[in-house]
């Protein structure tokens, strides 16, 4: 039966413990502390005596780590850590005796029983520290300080829950009665151990992380504890604890293996990062930042405080996940680091924005310092001379608070931090949703910086694919997640406020000049009309054709960045994202198709590749003969005098059925010699003396006629094809007119008419002239040096040289062919070189395409980044000159004297204007009621005074600016 020892006899055998110097005599003396294993504390003499030997063991622990290997000092050591474990365990079976006493209420108790419990925790930190000394004994002393840890962390705990909080919140004033003395006496007893044992804790915590994480169970019990008293003590430690230095703490921790592992990898890396190696590196980091988000989760006020470091961490773990992504053999890293992560990070920041304890204003505050109009607009007008490389990774964690505003590292880390808001925006707070949506406008800003754009659009990263237990990493380009998410966002705002700034983001974007920009937004458009309701559908349709109707020009249809061409192209692209459309864009646009309006418009769709096909039955057969019988019409009439007195929208009814065949949504399958006959006579003009328009308008025509019999391939088995050969021989190579600048802009279409000669039937001799203008027309396309003419002609080649039943195919390349040349020097030419570049291409023609990333690639696509860079700041600035102007208010008794005064005349004619209009439609109005047969001549004169209204409008509006004061809104729209 084990006994219960009294508090003296523990008291006497430490001391003896103590004052022994007699090997023997303490090894006997140790043998008989292991029988008090149950102690029932009657009074605190016996935790004075555990105090000082605590001490006495913490003061020669060091001592007899480094101990010699001498038998009596072995056997010293031996003792030693003997009492410790001994002492370590009677200390757990104390504080588990504490939980069961009442809370003391004097402060001499409360005092020593605060100092107990420190002077443990200390020497556990001691052990810690020294425990790759005490190999033999660690094991055992790490288990033993991990029982003391839990029950101190547990005795805070029942400390807590035995208070009365609503009780002791009443601090008790001088006078009042012992009661309430008593209640304060327990109420800072039980704060102060807490805050101090939290604060022990957090030491032990970081000694146990500097030793790379080896220590996990002191790791988890330390940390554990430390989240464990934070929650039990929210009430009252929040203004007694610096939570936000905990932060930091453990922020610290988390950078500190990311900041090994760039280092590690940046200097020399020859083989891939092996997936236990990656979790290995990256599962401390984890283990710390949960702690992080738990933490601020409780104290977000506090996280606040330290908002900076917070967001800058969650930046440096989004910029290193796209820098692992770029390097191959770092990809099964970047894996595991969204995988670990990403998910959590977001965590950290959402603690921030979601919590009901920050104010508005102050989260708004934070997502203005990660996503600053201020410091992308630095970089939109700045110049680059950065790129990334393997070294930025190290470079990444040594940014500082004070340099992250400026710091270029972190721009992509910016862009992805954004894209992962809004992948997990479901989470967000309605207000942090509609900040995030005014930030979309510095999402396209930052698109347009270049060494973003490179990247965005030629690197692929992880991103989880599915959900629950189904959940996988897949890599995607980038772009196509940063649709992805937006696309997520825009259901998830669809149904709450931010839905209005959405809606005012796209309209405001809808001709953004940075043509990826552009084609995100449109993305985001096509998304909207596909599932939008059909009213509003049809109301955003209506529109855009209204818009297109007041931008009809004759002159601007056959110009591709006119504004007529850009509404078109927005239109076509939204109607082939809801086919059912295409009916109702068709009517609005075409109506009864015997206007010129209405052709200038119905061409410029068809030009922006309207989707015809997307017609019902009826209206598409109709459609499509309607482009047939103008084009033949529109040749059949062809001459001279036509061409003097054509306007700026000559030949609309060839570009129309170019863009139509080009689009496969027209075919002419019989053989019509009036195409072939049509482009002799165009070309002869260009070879003739004519005036400037004239040679604009041939130049046109000569294109696209070329384009159409490239797409008509039973014309080239024509016998007129021979003549139209000569023809462009004559004109290209050896006329006059062939070093023509003009000229120079169709050749990428006689590339495309020589691709289709395969099917034409050839005599492979010097004497006939048809193979003769083909070889030297081949000639003329290889010896070009530009790229894209090199491409061009190398492609159409391929085409021709695969259904040609030619056999002498050398015939057809110079021997000064472009690709013939060695690419240094530049100088040398070779037939081998040029087969082996043609071998090459048609390769890669047919082989898969691939999106993995190279330095050559980046560093073009940074180039080209620049360019674009540079036209969105002109085009902004151009804005800001004309539009950005103060808000000026004008006094009201002087205006008179500041106005320019018209003269009377043009006021009343004005008026005049105006009152005959309103009776021309009320007039015709009436007759539209009785004269139901003249419904055509109705229309044209509707449209025509519709007109005319809008123009004296423009006039009435001119003349009222010139006679009033105005204020002009400072706002600046692309």
């Amino acid at each position: 039966m084990e006994r219960k020892s009294s508090s003296k006899e523990l008291q006497n055998l430490l001391r003896a413990i103590k004052s022994s110097d007699v090997v023997e005599s303490r090894i006997e003396l140790v043998n008989k502390l292991r029988d008090f294993e149950f102690l029932e504390i009657s009074e605190l003499a016996s935790l004075l005596e555990f105090l000082t030997a605590s001490e006495w063991c913490g003061k020669h622990l060091k001592m007899t780590a480094m101990s010699t290997e001498e038998s009596q000092e072995e056997e010293h050591s031996y003792l030693f850590f003997q009492l410790l474990l001994d002492l370590f365990s009677l200390s757990a079976a104390s504080i588990v005796a504490l939980k069961k006493q009442p809370v003391f209420v004097d402060n001499a108790s409360a005092a020593i029983i605060e100092r107990f419990i420190l002077e443990q925790l200390n020497l556990i930190k001691d052990v810690v520290s020294e425990i790759k000394r005490i190999n033999s004994f660690g094991s055992e002393a790490l288990k033993a300080a991990q029982t003391v840890i839990d029950t101190v962390v547990t005795l805070c705990k029942g400390y807590f829950d035995s208070v009365n909080w609503d009780l002791c919140d009443a601090r008790p004033e001088k006078g009042e009665n012992n009661t309430d003395s008593e209640r304060a006496n327990i109420m800072n007893h039980v704060t102060n151990i807490t805050k101090r044992t939290t604060e022990k804790l957090c030491e032990l915590g970081v000694l146990a992380a500097n030793d790379g994480g080896s220590l996990v169970t002191i790791l988890n019990v330390s940390w554990k504890g430390v989240i464990a008293l934070l929650q039990q003590g929210k009430r009252v430690l929040r203004e007694m604890l610096s939570v936000q230095d905990i932060i930091l703490t453990l922020i610290s921790l988390v950078n500190e293996p990311l900041r090994c592992a760039a280092g590690a990898w940046s200097s020399s890396l020859e083989e891939t990062i092996s997936l236990t190696e990656a979790r290995r590196t990256f599962l401390p980091s984890k283990f710390y930042l949960i702690n992080a988000v738990k933490i601020s989760s409780l104290y977000p006020c506090q996280a606040y405080l330290v908002y900076k470091e917070v967001t800058l961490c969650v930046l440096k773990i989004s910029s290193f996940r796209i820098l692992l992504s770029y390097e191959k053999l770092l990809n099964t890293a970047s894996e595991v680091l969204s995988e670990l992560l990403e998910k959590s990070s977001i965590d950290l920041l959402i603690s921030l924005l979601n919590s009901d304890e920050v104010k508005q204003e102050l989260k708004f505050e934070l997502l203005d310092w990660l996503f600053s109009d201020d410091f992308c607009s630095d970089f939109m007008h700045g110049d680059s001379s950065s790129f990334y490389h393997m070294t930025s990774m190290v470079e990444i964690f040594s940014v500082s608070c004070e340099a992250m505003s400026e710091a270029r590292l972190l721009l992509l880390g910016r862009t992805a931090l954004f894209h992962n808001l809004l992948r997990y925006s479901m989470d967000l707070e309605d207000d942090i949703k509609i900040k995030i949506t005014r930030k979309f406008r510095w999402f396209l800003d930052m698109l347009v910086v270049e060494d973003v754009y490179s990247f965005v659009l030629d690197l692929q990263i992880p991103v989880p694919y599915g959900s629950g237990k189904t959940l996988e990493l897949i890599w995607q380009p980038m772009f196509s997640s940063l649709l992805h998410a937006l696309k997520t966002f825009m259901i998830v705002v669809s149904s709450s406020f931010a839905w209005a700034e959405l809606e005012a983001f796209l309209l405001e974007n809808l001709f953004h000049p940075h043509f990826l920009c552009w084609e995100i937004v449109m993305e985001l458009w096509c998304f909207l009309v596909r599932y939008a309701e059909m009213d509003m559908l049809n109301d955003i349709i209506d529109k855009l054709c209204s818009l297109m109707k007041l931008l009809e020009s004759p002159e601007s249809v056959l110009i591709p960045g006119s504004p007529l061409r850009k509404v078109a192209r927005i239109i076509c692209l939204l109607v082939k994202s809801t086919p059912p459309m295409a009916d109702h864009v068709n009517s609005s646009v075409v109506g009864d198709g015997r206007s010129q309006l209405s052709s200038v418009l119905y061409a410029a769709l068809l030009l922006e590749g309207f989707p015809l096909n997307s017609l019902s039955d009826k209206i598409r057969s109709a459609a499509k003969q309607k482009i047939i019988t103008d084009y033949f019409g529109f040749i059949g009439s062809f001459n001279d005098k036509v061409l003097t007195s054509s306007s700026g929208a000559f030949g609309i009814p060839v570009h129309a059925l170019s863009a139509s065949l080009q689009a496969q949504q027209v075919s002419i399958s019989d053989v019509d010699v009036k195409t072939l006959k049509f482009l002799v006579a165009i070309i002869r003009n260009l070879r003739n003396p004519v005036d400037k328009l004239m040679k604009e308008h041939c130049h046109k025509l000569l294109s696209e006629m070329l384009g159409i019999v490239s797409n008509m391939k039973h014309l080239y088995k024509s016998d007129e094809m021979e003549g139209v050969l000569l023809e462009l021989q004559n004109l290209f190579v050896s006329g006059p007119t062939a070093s023509n600048t003009q000229l120079y802009q169709c050749k990428p279409y006689l590339a495309l008419f020589m691709g289709g000669l395969g099917d034409m039937e050839m005599t492979e001799n010097n004497a006939c002239a048809k193979s003769f203008a083909v070889w030297e027309l081949y000639h003329m396309l290889f010896r070009e040096r530009h790229w894209a003419l090199v491409h061009l002609a190398i492609a159409a080649f391929g085409y021709f040289a695969a259904c040609t039943a030619c056999n002498h195919l050398w015939r057809f390349v110079p021997q000064n062919a472009s690709l013939s040349y060695d690419l240094m020097s530049g100088n040398e030419a070779s037939e081998e070189r040029f087969m082996s570049e043609l071998k090459a291409f048609l390769e890669k023609e047919t082989a898969l395409l691939t999106t993995t990333p190279s330095i050559e690639q980046l560093e073009l696509l940074v180039k080209e980044g620049m360019m674009l860079k540079e036209m969105v700041r002109k085009i902004s600035s151009t804005h800001i000159d004309t539009k950005e102007c103060e808000s000026m208010e004008i006094d009201a008794d002087n205006v008179s004297n500041k106005r320019r005064k018209l003269p009377d005349g043009i006021s009343k004619g004005l008026e005049l204007l105006q009152n005959g209009l309103k009776v021309i439609d009320d007039d015709i109005s009436h007759w539209q009621e009785n004269h139901y047969e003249s419904s055509e001549l109705h229309d044209k004169f509707s449209s025509h005074l519709s007109r005319l209204e809008n123009v004296v409008a423009l006039l009435t509006g001119l003349a009222g600016n010139c006679t009033a004061g105005m204020k002009v809104n400072k706002r600046i729209k692309y």
